[in-house]
């Protein structure tokens, strides 16, 4: 039986909004594997029954900084939107960034040991954790970058583009969250998970096999709209939308 960690719990809490019983519960019976957890709360509905109940994720900034043609985004996590708009825990978030732009650094495990004497400073004096969660650089002739409040940020680099569009392109990708870029870009395995996992919700239901089968090839159409191409908007002041455009640069 795999240990399951505080910080595997924090983590699936994160990205489900789910309670932490509930998470500790699912980390168990998926015996650590944090993807089939989350595959196993999708079936059983704990992810929207959260969602509904009002619980919300781990609070904090998404940052991003462009130095030529390398760009960094950074996030950082707090407790609470208080926290978040505090000025100490945006000056840190900053000086975090600058630093992981400045070096090149993209192994989080690096920021965090280089900045946690400063990070435990800052945890006394505000009374909430802090975490610096991940952070991924890109680099590429052209650089564009979107934030949208405090959470959602984008980096693109892109080849033979111009800087509006690379731009409009991020503001698309806040907007849409695509998964994918393409529709062929999506996997066999990405595939097949998914037609598991909405044939249970279908069976569920109470069903029959075979509508239920039915009922989950229509479902199985969405899976290849969660690509960049297929959710392009248009690109404002044009009539062009922003896939057509990004492939005729």
């Amino acid at each position: 039986m795999a240990e399951i960690t505080a910080s595997l719990v924090k983590e699936l809490r994160e990205r489900t909004g789910a309670g932490m019983m509930d998470c500790k519960k699912a980390l168990t019976e998926a015996n650590g594997d944090i993807e089939l957890a989350i595959e196993n709360m999708r079936k059983s509905g704990a992810i929207k029954a959260a969602k509904k109940a009002g619980n919300v994720a781990a609070d904090g900034v998404i940052k991003t900084k462009i130095d030529g043609n390398y760009g960094i985004i950074l996030e950082v996590n707090c407790q609470t939107d208080f926290v978040a708009k505090d000025a100490g825990f945006q000056a840190f978030a900053d000086k975090v960034l600058d630093a992981a732009v400045a070096g090149k650094i993209t192994d989080v495990e690096v920021l965090k040991a280089q900045f946690e004497e400063e990070r435990v400073a800052l945890v006394a004096k505000i009374g909430e954790n802090i975490n610096i969660r991940r952070v991924a650089a890109l680099e590429g002739d052209v650089l564009g970058s979107y934030q949208h409040g405090a959470r959602i940020g984008v980096l693109v680099a892109a080849k033979g583009a111009d800087e509006e569009l690379v731009k409009h392109i991020a503001m698309h990708v806040a907007a849409s969250k695509p998964e994918f870029i393409k529709p062929e870009d999506v996997s066999a395995e990405v595939v097949e998970k998914e037609y598991q996992v909405q044939l249970d919700i279908a069976m569920q239901s109470g069903k029959p096999k075979e509508i239920a089968e039915k009922m989950v090839e229509g479902r199985m159409k969405e899976i290849h709209r969660r690509s960049f191409s297929d959710r392009s908007a248009v690109r404002y002041g044009t009539k062009q939308n922003c896939w057509s455009a990004a492939e005729r640069a």
